[in-house]
């Protein structure tokens, strides 16, 4: 840890939290290839369930490279490069300074767009103040030259500094239109999610370096942030661009009940806490909240009365699996489960409960090139894991016409 003054560490010793300017000690080795391959039922057919590494330490993103590489991104603050198989390869240096506590810490890693020629990797992380005890949502891009992060610039933080480790958000999608969106959380600040001159609780919309598209909705109006897309959020930490559309879907955490999936509009309000399908976790209403509609305020396009606490999400789009193109797929962390929802257009049609028998929580979901989906499971011993759908064997005694 770099230099810190006398006020800030004893300011760190009393809360608990950690900052970290290098990677962390490994609590466990980091291992591939653990165990033998499960095969299990599901409505599409078999799915078979491989466990490609262990050992990852609550790992919170996984960003699946041209080259079939893997970053994983682990939330003490560490950056690691796997092979396709699941071997360490390497602990990626060059990472900024993290604040660990809570839900805070290293958070989501996605490569460029351009990734095959820029090498550009983004990562969310949440930022500390300068006395180092309060934290923010950040955005950091870097080029990866080997195993290391070079010419590293943090290009967006959520201001001003509220949370002590909760409600932090957060995932990155490129929109394929030159903008990259960040999901935050109002750092369980519930009223700064409707104060526009706040970042908490907001989407963001952003130029690849940062800066601020001149079409966002509230460029120009006094008092406003300029980078806000549209507000009224929990905490979000679920977005995935759909491929059909062309429009970034995000989840959210209601608080007890109320998770949501929405489709956000520029400039749009999404209520909380002012409007909310949850209660409070000890079993009160929440204190702002009119109820579950207010004039201005927009309705989830979809909602969970019981959370399933939604984390990582991602559209299936590969005709290679038939059987699950044009499926989302989600995390459940609470419910221990991966949620596949069949759409028609936008709407939810189907919801499917698939490893729920595993009892591991969710935290990131992705598509390979092949079409299998990988998750990560959020533990001090996580894992990667790569789910198959397996192809319909042919009939083995096929009747005559």
């Amino acid at each position: 840890m770099r230099f810190l003054p006398l006020l800030p560490i004893l300011l760190l010793a009393i809360s608990g939290c950690r900052l970290h300017a290098g990677a962390p000690e490994r609590p466990q080795p980091v291992v591939a290839g653990y165990s033998q391959d499960v095969e299990v039922d599901s409505e599409r057919g078999r799915i078979r369930i491989t466990e490609l590494t262990r050992g990852l330490e609550n790992p919170w993103s996984l960003a699946l490279l041209p080259d079939g590489d893997m970053l994983v991104s682990e939330r003490p603050g560490r950056l690691l490069k796997l092979d396709a198989k699941g071997n360490l390869l390497a602990q990626i240096e060059g990472l900024p300074t993290i604040f660990v506590d809570g839900q805070a810490g290293l958070l989501d890693v996605v490569p460029a767009p351009d990734f095959a020629s820029s090498k550009l990797v983004y990562l969310s992380f949440a930022k500390p103040n300068l006395r180092g005890n309060l934290a923010g949502t950040a955005v950091f891009r870097a080029r990866l030259e080997g195993n290391a992060l070079v010419d590293g610039k943090v290009i967006y933080e959520q201001e001003p500094k509220l949370s002590s480790g909760t409600h932090v958000g957060s995932r990155l999608v490129f929109d394929g239109r030159g903008h990259l969106f960040v999901t935050q959380g109002e750092n369980n600040k519930r009223p700064t999610a409707q104060d526009l001159d706040k970042l908490q609780g907001k989407l963001v919309r952003l130029n690849l370096d940062g800066s601020i598209p001149a079409d966002n909705p509230f460029v120009g109006r006094e008092g406003v942030r300029p980078e806000i897309w549209s507000y009224g959020h929990r905490n979000m930490q679920g977005g995935a661009l759909n491929p059909w559309s062309g429009q970034v879907w995000t989840s959210e955490h209601g608080p007890k009940g109320g998770d949501e999936i929405n489709i956000p509009e520029a400039g749009k309000n999404y209520g909380w806490p002012i409007i909310t399908y949850g209660i409070n976790y000890n079993g009160e209403v929440i204190p702002e909240a009119s109820g579950t509609s207010a004039p201005g305020m927009e309705q989830p396009h979809h909602y969970w009365k019981v959370s399933p606490a939604l984390s990582g999400m991602a559209f299936h789009d590969n005709a290679e699996v038939p059987g699950w193109k044009g499926n989302l797929f989600l995390g459940s962390l609470a419910q221990t489960c991966l949620i596949r929802l069949e759409l028609d257009g936008d709407r939810i049609v189907h919801e499917e409960r698939l490893l729920s028998d595993r009892g591991e929580r969710i935290r990131d979901v992705r598509v390979g090139s092949g079409g299998d989906v990988y998750v990560l499971t959020d533990a001090p011993n996580g894992k990667l894991l790569r789910i198959s759908l397996m192809p319909a064997k042919a009939d083995a005694n096929p009747q005559p016409d």
